[in-house]
């Protein structure tokens, strides 16, 4: 039986281990790639120790939601949306791969995309954003936070909000497309009076945080609010300030308010212009640094934690 090299979980809550597995076969409608670099992601991570609502809770598991590959006629692409990518081969659906420039780096691809796509395919699918429209990113000085300051004025915001507990960091992005900042402190009521005054009247917020700071973050904002008839689009993308809010029905009846999610599963990532996601971070627009690691070296790379501005990349 041919076997390939490629990082297995074996146990939830365990790095996963440097392994020989059976090498895929090709399918109809499916093609054989080889693997050049495969990010690892927090949703990497969550679905392989079984705490992400995408895990199967089937073990054993090779980890990997996305990857750069070389397909059979020797150009580069990008394939996300799938499992099992951190190995020296998979199967891609040729319908499904975003073609990359032949000079892309595919460990900086293989560190950009996902966290890019995070709000990318917010503003390009999942809510009607139009250019010159304001967008707050709360939760703005973590790596998908700060790209989706980025991606916001890319697809022409026309006014960026950034709010996070960094201070620095949030200085950093007025020089990288915010053109205001708040900072999230502990004192909640200046908190809110800074969301307020700097997001009263946005359209469009991408939620990072969730939890009890979003909810405070929210009221404040529609208290604010000038036009309550103004459609506020809230969308939830990650969870680090909690899994839940309470929001009291009389806030939607009295704001044109309206909540919704963007994760695995409810995008359409055919509709989200990925080829011009891939060509703005392949040239350097929308990018984070990776840190290289050999797919050998998996269980060292499991246990890193990246640097602020950097993404652990594995190479087979």
């Amino acid at each position: 039986m041919d076997t390939i090299e490629a990082a297995l979980v074996e146990s939830f809550g365990e790095s996963p281990r440097y392994r020989s597995i059976p090498a895929p076969r090709a399918e109809a409608g499916r093609e054989l790639a080889d693997v050049l670099a495969v990010g690892i992601h927090p949703v990497t991570r969550g679905i392989a120790a079984g705490r992400h609502y995408a895990s199967s809770g089937v073990l054993p598991l090779v980890p990997g939601i996305d990857g750069v590959v070389r397909r059979a006629d020797g150009s580069l692409a990008y394939v996300g949306g799938v499992g099992g990518t951190m190995a020296k081969r998979i199967l891609i659906d040729p319908g499904r791969a975003v073609a990359l420039p032949e000079d892309a780096d595919p460990a900086t691809v293989a560190a950009s995309m996902n966290p890019a796509m995070s709000s990318w395919v917010v503003l390009t699918s999942r809510v009607p954003f139009a250019e010159g429209q304001s967008v707050l990113v709360l939760g703005a000085t973590g790596a998908a936070g700060s790209m989706a300051v980025k991606a916001a004025r890319h697809l022409g915001a026309g006014r960026v909000i950034a709010a996070g507990r960094d201070a620095g960091r949030l200085d950093q992005l007025l020089a990288e497309g915010a053109d205001d900042r708040v900072v999230l402190s502990s004192d909640e009521e200046a908190t809110a009076t800074s969301i307020a005054d700097a997001a009263a009247d946005v359209d469009i917020v991408l939620d990072y945080v969730w939890g009890a700071p979003a909810e405070r973050a929210m009221l404040a904002i529609l208290s604010a609010r000038r036009d309550h008839t103004q459609l506020l689009d809230w969308v939830h993308v990650g969870g680090m300030g909690g899994p839940a809010i309470t929001l009291d029905g009389a806030w939607l009846r009295s704001n044109a308010l309206r909540v919704s999610g963007s994760g695995l599963g409810s995008a359409d990532l055919g509709k989200a212009r990925l080829p011009e996601l891939a060509a703005a971070v392949a040239s350097g627009v929308l990018a984070i640094r990776p840190r290289v690691v050999a797919l050998s070296d998996i269980e060292e790379a499991w246990e890193h934690s990246d640097a602020r501005g950097e993404r652990t990349v594995v190479i087979p």
